[in-house]
């Protein structure tokens, strides 16, 4: 998908201040021009592509929003009182919960290869400071003021956003988690769309991550541990760079290879997180994988080594000498020129 790819066909705002007490509903849809329609464009592409994103339905009886959009035909006769009474549902749940920031809730109408979908993009308020003039007697007096409601920008990525397919009603959505009633919650799904959710790309690889470091803990002693490690990020690196997704079993074989009893207490880690091994993890945003493309290293002397993966893996490159003492050596052949920064 490219951002060329969406059309937008209606775009409206409310404004979700919870100092205000009401929330303040537009009457009228926006007339997005070029301008307009670039940056409500870019926040959807962003967040569609966020490795972030969570894959969700609706829990059908108890939602509000799917109450709301079931039935929802297009066009601006039933856009805009759909999106009020969206609106005045968000409001509520945040008036609630005081921890819930203010925003604006931008509701968009559009498609994506002539796939009706609806956009819920919670824009909260940032804090900037601007200049300000003021002119009497003939004089300008030039000031600098705070804006306590400043939007977000096209290049900034949204907490709190969903996007539904209007032809199945199938939730994409990002979120972050907020106090209400003394507990961190994910109030956007739980309690504003009332939808069971999945694990996001990011987060499975999170927890297979997690999960190998654990097995290594509990099996290798430190120094191994060291070994092992920077071979997990290397064989992970491989995984993604050769097929753009992480296969969870050739990563457990190639991690741990012969060693069945490794292999089986790995996937008991994976069985708490209700992860299924057969699905790929499949991320999509570079951010998420950069980090697999070099091997990071800190010395108990606190000198710190990044090396490229290509180089890490290559034995002209650089070697890693186990010591009689069980000290560690890294040496670094073959270098024609050094460089200070």
């Amino acid at each position: 998908m490219d951002k060329g790819d969406i059309r937008i066909k209606n775009a409206i705002v409310h404004i979700m201040d919870s100092a205000v007490g009401i929330p303040v509903l537009s009457d009228l849809a926006l007339s997005p021009g070029p301008d307009m329609a670039d940056f409500l464009a870019e926040h959807i592409y962003k967040t569609l592509a966020s490795d972030d994103i969570k894959k969700c339905r609706f829990i059908e009886e108890e939602s509000e929003v799917f109450k709301i959009i079931k039935d929802y035909k297009d066009g601006a006769a039933e856009f805009i009182p759909a999106s009020k009474s969206i609106g005045e549902h968000l409001y509520g749940i945040m008036n609630s919960n005081i921890d819930i920031p203010s925003g604006d809730l931008f509701i968009i109408e559009f498609e994506i290869n002539q796939i009706p979908q609806l956009a819920l993009l919670k824009m909260n308020f940032k804090e900037c400071y601007t200049h300000s003039t003021i002119s009497e007697g003939g004089e300008n007096t030039n000031t600098i003021m705070r804006h306590c409601s400043i939007l977000p920008g096209a290049g900034s990525r949204l907490s709190e956003a969903a996007v539904i397919r209007l032809d199945d009603l199938t939730i994409k959505l990002v979120e972050k988690k907020y106090e209400v009633n003394g507990q961190k919650v994910n109030y956007f799904s739980r309690l504003f769309l009332n939808c069971t959710t999945r694990l996001s790309q990011k987060a499975k690889l999170a927890i297979v991550e997690k999960a190998v470091e654990s097995v290594q803990k509990e099996f290798f002693n430190e120094s191994e541990q060291f070994e092992e490690k920077m071979k997990a990020k290397s064989v992970i690196h491989e995984e993604i760079a050769e097929q753009g997704s992480i296969s969870i079993p050739e990563v457990a074989a190639k991690i741990f290879e012969n060693k069945a009893e490794l292999k089986e207490k790995f996937k008991e880690k994976l069985e708490k997180y209700n992860i299924n091994e057969q699905e790929p993890i499949e991320p999509q945003n570079e951010a998420t994988t950069r980090k697999f493309g070099k091997q990071h290293l800190t010395t108990d002397t606190g000198i710190e080594i990044k090396i490229p993966m290509e180089q890490y893996n290559s034995t002209e490159s650089i070697e890693f000498i186990t010591n009689d003492d069980g000290t560690i050596s890294v040496l670094i052949k073959n270098i024609g020129h050094i460089t200070s920064k």
